[in-house]
């Protein structure tokens, strides 16, 4: 019976160096060889889970300020809330959500930031959208460019026919209003496993936290949402979210920064 009741008690409160490397993690700075081990135990946890959301939640408020003609003094004042203090994260206080100073920030961002910013979809929320389905057939081949697009675009970004080159072959696709924006979403193929292609309408959503990475000139940011990679970046003002479940990050990648031949 006791050893029952041990198997039910609430875990014990996170150690200094796992406050630490969730921190790093968060903001993007954790060493490769220990971001591996450190995601599997937050994914096995449910309050590191939360804690892990809080602080990346908090490092992006602090990049989004970043992007702002915020006051210097507020830039710092919201910088000194988050940082870690010596390596060690600072803690939100247990039974009533983040400490009240980051309650102020979130106060100072609204009447800072752009108006409609605070209120504007996030890539998790582009993300999601593949697992909906599709509700269309695939768009055809461009005729114009038989090699390199399919006949779907939104902006300037027409989504790419990878079947000739990559393997990877549309299959279907799908039209939603995120926050008022079209986003439409093209589902490919190859091997068994599918992709999903999400491009989101101007203005570009605010970057995730994540691993940041330039491939063929493409800046790339790579996350995991939900169970499935994530791979994000802009092009021409545009949101581009690609995602899948059975993918490596390279495969997404390679797949992101692909451009069509004599472009």
């Amino acid at each position: 019976m006791a050893a029952a009741a041990n198997h039910n008690a609430e875990p014990c409160e996170p150690s200094q160096r796992e406050l630490a490397e969730l921190s790093r993690l968060a903001d993007g700075t954790l060493d490769a060889t220990r971001r591996g081990e450190v995601q599997a135990r937050v994914a096995g946890s449910v309050q590191l889970s939360a804690l892990y959301e809080q602080q990346r939640r908090a490092v992006d408020l602090v990049r989004r300020l970043q992007a702002t003609r915020a006051p210097a003094t507020l830039r710092a004042g919201i910088a000194a809330q988050t940082r870690p203090r010596h390596g060690v994260w600072l803690r939100p206080v247990y039974g009533g959500g983040l400490v009240v100073g980051l309650a102020a920030v979130l106060v100072a961002l609204v009447l800072v930031l752009p108006g409609g910013t605070p209120g504007a979809p996030s890539v998790s929320q582009a993300a999601a959208l593949a697992s909906r389905g599709s509700t269309a057939p695939a768009p055809a081949v461009d005729p114009g460019d038989p090699a390199g697009r399919l006949g779907r675009s939104v902006g300037r970004v027409s989504f790419p026919d990878w079947g000739s080159t990559l393997g990877w072959r549309a299959v279907g696709q799908r039209v939603d209003r995120l926050g008022g924006r079209l986003a439409v979403t093209v589902y490919y193929q190859w091997q068994g496993r599918q992709v999903a292609y999400t491009v989101l309408a101007a203005p570009a959503l605010r970057q995730p936290a994540g691993l940041v990475s330039r491939v063929d000139g493409t800046v790339l940011r790579t996350l995991r949402l939900d169970g499935r990679l994530v791979v994000t970046w802009r092009r021409a003002g545009d949101t581009c979210v690609l995602s899948g479940a059975d993918v490596s990050a390279s495969e997404l990648q390679e797949l992101a920064a692909w451009m069509p031949a004599g472009t």
